[in-house]
């Protein structure tokens, strides 16, 4: 019986040759019903073959983070609007310099909204620190959305301890791109949301966000409804800046309609430190 083939057999390369050929000299690719189905884009990204585009975006991450360990991840959301405090300094510097007032309210907001980058960086270096002491089994891996701001700052948090970072990209109309702080092997990109929320919750032991917008909270809400639900298994869920988060969502006013239920507030831990947000995680799990 013939061995079954590799991706190193040349029948398979060359077809994926013959593709990249084209894009060598610039030439553009028109339908080929003799092209192997596998090496077709334009039969790829047809609409009839969107699930099998579902199950690779299901399945290359997953084998990637399986193989590299990856097994246990702390989820880190919020705004990608939020910059580190260096950077927003540097704005309000250029701003006040530039004597427009407008210019001059935007940096001053930057700058006292840099204190949730900063928070996010310093969170997960003490989840970078803590694992760095665990066995490979037991690591917890900093995972975001691989953006910018907060998403940014937590994987530069465990980057800065030289812990590998997991970043879950989503392809959008403008153009965006992992940030610095992702690991290279455990960077991924997704076109389907909801591929990208499914992983964000297959390893997530926590989900910790810090202020954010529609992104944020939509989220948040899937986590939030999820583990409601019993869809996913109980996990600690820490928002960080008690001020903006009970400024922005009352909670009590669904309770008091009967719309969720007593227990239901019982899923969602507020905190105003990285400390502190390390500490629910850590009381949650009983962690030494």
């Amino acid at each position: 019986m013939e061995s079954t083939q590799n991706l190193k057999d040349s029948r398979l390369a060359d077809a994926w040759a013959e593709l990249q050929s084209h894009a060598d000299r610039g030439e553009l690719l028109h339908a080929d019903a003799y092209r192997l189905a596998f090496a077709d884009p334009e039969f790829l990204l047809r609409r009839e073959t969107r699930g099998i585009r579902f199950q690779l975006e299901m399945l290359k991450p997953d084998l990637a983070q399986q193989a590299q360990g990856s097994d246990n991840t702390v989820v880190v959301f919020g705004s990608a609007r939020f910059v580190s405090p260096e950077e927003a300094q540097s704005r309000l510097t250029a701003a006040q310099a530039s004597g427009d007032a407008t210019l001059v309210s935007q940096a001053q907001r930057l700058v006292r909204t840099s204190v949730h980058y900063e928070q996010a960086r310093q969170f997960a270096r003490l989840v970078a620190g803590y694992s760095a002491t665990c066995t490979p089994e037991e690591r917890l891996f900093i995972c975001t959305g691989g953006g910018p701001g907060i998403m940014e700052a937590a994987n530069r948090g465990a980057h800065d301890l030289g812990a590998l970072t997991v970043g879950l990209n989503i392809a959008l109309p403008h153009e965006q791109q992992a940030n610095p702080y992702v690991s290279p092997s455990l960077s991924f990109k997704f076109h389907y949301f909801a591929l990208r929320k499914m992983h964000f919750m297959i390893r997530a032991k926590a989900l910790v966000a810090f202020p954010g917008g529609f992104g944020t909270l939509d989220e948040l809400f899937e986590v939030i409804t999820l583990v409601q639900t019993r869809k996913a298994r109980p996990v600690p869920i820490v928002l960080c800046g008690s001020a903006y988060w009970k400024r922005l969502l009352d909670m009590d006013v669904m309770l008091e309609e009967g719309a969720i239920s007593p227990a239901d507030l019982e899923l969602i831990r507020y905190v105003d430190t990285p400390q502190d947000a390390w500490q629910a995680i850590r009381s949650f799990y009983r962690l030494a």
